[in-house]
């Protein structure tokens, strides 16, 4: 490990089912990531992409192998999941924004779950990723593109070391898909937020600074 790396895994291994029936998804992994490095994960539909994001953002656990983030390896349940609620926001394809509830609502619920309050910040990315105007306004009264961005904000409002993006532009145009990524761009260089992008989009790979493929459940040369 280098002082740089924030996120490293190694020979991770996850499998679904048992005996011959079971499906080996992840086959010894490794990825290194560096702080403040946005990384687009590319590879087939059924390579493993998403379970990774799942192992990797503390979701699931890793059959074998072993997750560290900044230098600690989780080793139960519990420590996963204060790792995963202090350090780490999703991004989610599908927003899993909460319909009865406004998007500051939406954000202030997240943030309450993880026991603290909005000092300013979830604000002031309101206001910087330009969707102040929604702060009031239920999902359904949103663009899908404004969604998207209010997802975003409940993805940082924690200030998470590591952002995990599955699949962020699969539900938009292109033109809200190039808005979402020079987001994240401006993210990533601007203030120095590690990201993880998951995505079978080569046209949204070229926005990252680096770009690892997967194969067979393990990433290639």
């Amino acid at each position: 490990m280098t002082d740089n790396d924030i996120l490293i895994a190694e020979g991770l291994h996850k499998s679904y089912g048992r005996g011959d029936l079971a499906v080996h998804v992840l086959r010894g992994l490794d990825l290194r990531v560096r702080t403040g490095e946005f990384v687009a994960v590319m590879g087939p539909s059924g390579c493993g992409k998403t379970t990774l994001l799942h192992v990797l953002g503390m979701m699931t656990p890793a059959d074998a192998g072993t997750v560290r983030f900044k230098g600690v390896a989780p080793a139960t349940s519990r420590q996963r999941n204060q790792l995963r609620r202090h350090e780490i926001g999703v991004v989610f394809q599908r927003f899993n924004l909460l319909a009865v509830l406004s998007a500051e609502d939406n954000i202030a619920i997240s943030l309450r779950v993880r026991g603290l309050h909005d000092d300013g910040h979830a604000a002031e990315l309101f206001r910087s990723l330009n969707v102040a105007h929604v702060a009031g306004r239920k999902p359904s009264q949103m663009s899908i593109g404004e969604q998207q961005r209010v997802a975003v904000i409940r993805a940082l409002a924690h200030r998470p070391g590591l952002l995990l993006a599955d699949e962020p532009t699969g539900n938009l145009d292109s033109a809200n898909s190039q808005e979402l990524l020079t987001i994240f761009c401006r993210l990533s260089r601007e203030h120095g937020q590690t990201i993880l992008m998951i995505t079978h989009s080569p046209e949204a790979a070229t926005f990252a600074d680096r770009v690892v493929h997967m194969k067979d459940g393990v990433i290639t040369p």
